[in-house]
């Protein structure tokens, strides 16, 4: 019902013939980087750099991670670190976000740098003249809105790294199966439909139920009424990610399915969205409480969006909400295949053990 197509454009890429040991990219930035024709060590700065690197294949050419890569966590919903634990034996390069350590990264002397969100830690600019090392700017995008960016940062990485064939690999992959969500939903009329909320949604750590986000792309893919969606706004003008509603509009909405992103499960303290379910007799008489249902989802922002998660919990709400259409789909399995794709090894399982084996089931509330 939201509307969810890549918008924006970014990077273009050109060879520089003069120089044939070097390539000349323009980055997300619009800036123009001079890189070696052959790139074999590289650097990833910022949320879901190196999370991109794996989806391109290229994992092993990094020489040093951020430190949230080489910390202990009991929950963990990034496929691409869960198929590569050895990320947290590389050396260290800063601190997470991007608030690296230039003289780190100078004594690691890799061929490149990739950065995602540019304005986080040190300007692309200061950190190329402090190393002396090319920084690659990468806007990440995203699946609804800025689809356009993450393909194109794809493929700018891929250029560098000369892996421009893997990448288009994954658009393809991407815009297959949103193709293949769309199709299994566009012609069930409104009237057929089921009226749903998503709570708990994460961003920047967990949250409550009222987190949502009313272009959740999960419902986007499968044409899902969403009650939170307000008609009366653009899809730029809708509630970004973990934005809090008021209670009494969850209330009046009475959503007939609840979904809940279960990083809420992070909050111990009562204060998660199955805690408030359970305890709150504000959410006594919600529909969906009182015929039970209310199902976990996959969180898909951690350490920024991962896309493939946000594709297998589109398959497993279809699953619920249209059972007819997605007869033939075994929710746990299309996420494996997946994140066999994107990570190359199937991470559903060891994801879903972190967060109690609630992901793609029915909650008892």
């Amino acid at each position: 019902m939201a509307g969810c197509t890549g918008t924006q454009g970014g990077a273009t890429v050109q060879d520089n013939p003069s120089a044939p040991e070097t390539v000349t990219i323009t980055d997300g930035a619009g800036r123009t980087v001079t890189v070696p024709t052959t790139v074999e060590h590289v650097v990833c700065s910022g949320a879901g750099s190196l999370r991109y690197l794996t989806y391109l294949g290229a994992q092993d050419r990094i020489v040093g991670v951020d430190d949230i890569e080489k910390r202990e966590q009991s929950m963990d919903a990034r496929p691409y670190f869960l198929a590569n634990p050895q990320f947290k034996d590389y050396p260290l390069i800063g601190e997470f976000r991007g608030h690296d350590d230039p003289e780190k990264i100078l004594a690691l002397q890799p061929d490149v740098i990739f950065k995602t969100y540019s304005t986080s830690g040190y300007d692309p600019e200061e950190l190329q003249q402090k190393t002396g090392i090319p920084v690659v700017v990468l806007n990440y995008g995203d699946l609804s809105f800025h689809r356009d960016d993450f393909y194109q940062s794809l493929r700018t990485m891929g250029k560098v790294l000369g892996t421009d064939d893997r990448a288009e690999e994954v658009i393809a992959f991407f815009d297959e199966r949103i193709a293949d969500l769309d199709t299994r939903t566009k012609d069930v009329p409104d009237s057929e439909k089921t009226r749903a909320y998503v709570g708990g949604i994460a961003y920047a750590g967990p949250h409550g139920l009222q987190s949502t986000e009313t272009s959740y792309a999960p419902f986007c893919f499968v044409n899902a009424v969403n009650v939170a969606y307000d008609t009366s706004k653009g899809p730029d003008e809708q509630l970004k990610s973990g934005t809090p509603v008021a209670k009494e509009k969850i209330l009046e909405w009475d959503p007939e399915i609840i979904f809940v992103d279960l990083s809420t499960l992070q909050l111990t303290d009562g204060s998660n969205a199955i805690g408030e379910l359970k305890n709150d007799p504000s959410y006594a008489g919600l529909s969906a409480k009182k015929n039970g249902e209310v199902y976990g989802v996959l969180p898909y922002n951690w350490y920024t969006q991962n896309h493939g998660s946000v594709l297998a919990d589109a398959y497993y709400v279809g699953k619920v909400l249209y059972p007819d259409q997605f007869a033939d789909v075994d929710p746990a399995a299309e996420a494996d295949e997946i994140y066999t794709f994107l990570v190359k090894k199937p991470v559903f399982g060891e994801m879903n053990d972190g967060f109690q084996q609630m992901a793609f089931t029915k909650l008892d509330i």
